[in-house]
């Protein structure tokens, strides 16, 4: 159980881990679909601020499950439906279609970047 300590939070009716490890988009995600769970996607203040807390332990950016839809500048979660809660940093997003996915800054505010960087992983069940 001591290993396990700040790499898993509960928040509502999620749980969220993480391994520790950094790894562009489309494999932090595939990481996350194959433990049977999908990216941390905060849908409200109390998820973002858990999230918040993994980014902090490891004090590394995370990507979190949204993207960029086919409209410039219309965040989608990863199901396709509509983003209804966001903590965007300031000015953000500026990608304007070049930065599609998201990623969590350590003081739990957002910002559109591009898919390919690596950042923490952090999933949620």
């Amino acid at each position: 159980v001591l290993v396990l300590k700040g790499k898993i939070r509960e928040v509502g009716e999620k749980i969220l881990a993480s391994n520790g490890k950094k790894v562009d988009f489309a494999s932090a995600l595939a990481s996350c679909e194959d433990a049977g769970g999908t990216l941390a996607t905060p849908m409200n203040e109390e998820e973002n601020k858990a999230i918040l807390g993994i980014v902090k332990k490891y004090n590394q950016y995370a990507y979190l499950g949204i993207k960029e839809g086919e409209d410039s500048g219309q965040f989608k979660y990863l199901n396709g439906m509509p983003v209804n809660y966001t903590k965007w940093h300031q000015n953000e997003p500026n990608g304007k279609r070049t930065e599609k996915c998201v990623e969590m800054y350590t003081d739990g505010s957002w910002n559109d970047k591009k898919c390919n960087l690596h950042r923490l992983i952090i999933c949620e069940f």
